[in-house]
């Protein structure tokens, strides 16, 4: 999985126990603000300076990267202009004028450049949930989810908690999960928030086999930050118990 591109959820969840003290570990994860949109991928052909190619464009947080015969990175804040009400994506920036022909998701990656998805609506934060926050001490983020909701919890989740975000820092923190996960509500969900890139501690396939033995499976990764990652984790619906 595109760790800034969101799937489809397949799965719902559940859990019921006492909420339970954990360690105080922390994770720093530079979070911009605002927030940006969800990734989009297209194979499609490109024009720019002359050249023409075809390949793989990708509409990630916070730029649009194209990799065919020559790349092309743009940063969305570099964006003077942006075009698509007849025919390709036409995209302005100061080494020129980029011509992606996307077809119909011209216009939809336009209005995603135009208008983003804030974090919290790409994460499922909807007002009024319950949540938790564990081992994450980015203030932004923590700020952010208060004027969403006033059902917060920081270090300790609750019962029947509807999201819990999850810092880890590395491979031994997975062992929490089992205990997260009994203080989810029926369609609740974890989010384990890591770090990403060369420095990152481990890969998202630890998170996935950590998931599994703790009876999770993981059905989204979404860019977090800059700096990190998140992916999320659910019980099966063949486990869910109501």
């Amino acid at each position: 999985m595109s760790e800034d591109a969101i799937v489809d959820a397949r799965y719902a969840i559940d859990g019921e126990s006492e909420a339970v003290v954990l360690p105080s570990r922390q994770v720093t994860t530079n979070l911009p603000s605002p927030p940006a949109i969800m990734g989009s991928e297209a194979q499609c052909t490109v024009q720019f300076e002359g050249k023409r190619s075809d390949g793989k464009a990708l509409l990630e947080s916070d730029h649009i990267l194209f990799r065919g015969s020559f790349r092309l990175h743009i940063p969305h804040t570099s964006i003077s202009r942006l075009d698509a009400d007849a025919g390709p994506l036409r995209v302005t920036f100061p080494d020129g004028v980029a011509h992606f022909a996307l077809g119909p998701v011209a216009a939809k990656w336009a209005a995603k450049i135009r208008n983003p998805r804030s974090l919290l609506d790409k994460l499922g934060v909807k007002p009024g949930m319950r949540v938790a926050v564990v081992g994450i001490a980015d203030e932004t983020f923590l700020d952010q989810l208060a004027e969403r909701t006033d059902d917060l919890s920081r270090r300790t989740p609750k019962k029947h908690t509807d999201i819990i975000f999850f810092g880890a820092n590395e491979v031994g923190d997975f062992a929490r999960l089992a205990t997260l996960r009994g203080s989810l509500a029926p369609a609740g969900a974890i989010w384990v928030v890591h770090t990403k890139g060369k420095g990152a501690a481990f890969k998202d396939t630890d998170v996935f086999a950590a998931a599994k033995r703790a009876g999770l499976v993981d059905v989204k990764v979404a860019s977090f930050s800059a700096t990190h990652t998140a992916e999320k984790l659910v019980v099966p619906v063949a486990k869910r118990k109501n």
